[in-house]
């Protein structure tokens, strides 16, 4: 098994995290290295990540991401990256146009799953968010009222133990040749 098959592996939605255990600057500079980094239709990268780490506004940011029983772990995590998507390039959105699809929000679904391979490779847990308050986060880190906060990345020090994958067969996801 080739290394970036078991780091897939490895990877998983970690929803418990060390409270209070700070993750290094440096990896967490490399973790959003990998993001930035990641390929967008035609070099769009219609991304702007927010780190938030000062404990303070983290404790009211991952309050804001709570509800209904939801995201109650985001409070332990040592870091949350806000993804705001941004405008892309002329390019990219004649494609979305002309081809009838969402580049931009594809590309920051492909910056998020790099984030969270990296945070792996670092040995940090993290899990992706799409549950919370919009509103209430943008007023809380200052994102302008015109933009859309997407998606949110929570990273941390896991506790829990990896779990075993559950997917589909791959019979049922994947053919050659020929759609089944």
């Amino acid at each position: 098994m080739s290394d970036f098959l078991k780091l897939v592996m490895a990877r998983q939605s970690d929803r418990a995290y060390e409270p209070g255990r700070k993750i290094e600057r440096e990896k967490l500079e490399r973790i959003l290295e990998a993001s930035r980094m990641a390929p967008s239709a035609c070099n769009g990268q219609p991304w702007h990540f927010t780190v938030v780490t000062e404990e303070g506004l983290l404790a009211k940011v991952a309050a804001a991401t709570a509800g209904l029983g939801m995201n109650k772990f985001a409070k332990d995590a040592s870091a949350l990256v806000l993804i705001t998507h941004e405008s892309t390039n002329i390019t990219s959105k004649l494609g979305c146009g002309i081809k009838d699809k969402d580049f931009p929000m594809m590309d920051l679904g492909i910056a998020s799953a790099y984030m969270t391979l990296a945070a792996e490779a670092e040995g940090i847990g993290s899990c992706i968010l799409g549950w919370f308050d919009e509103k209430k986060i943008k007023e809380l880190v200052g994102i302008p009222k015109n933009k859309r906060l997407m998606l949110i990345v929570t990273l941390g020090y896991a506790t829990k133990e990896k779990r075993k994958k559950v997917r589909k067969e791959w019979d049922k996801v994947i053919s050659f040749e020929k759609y089944k």
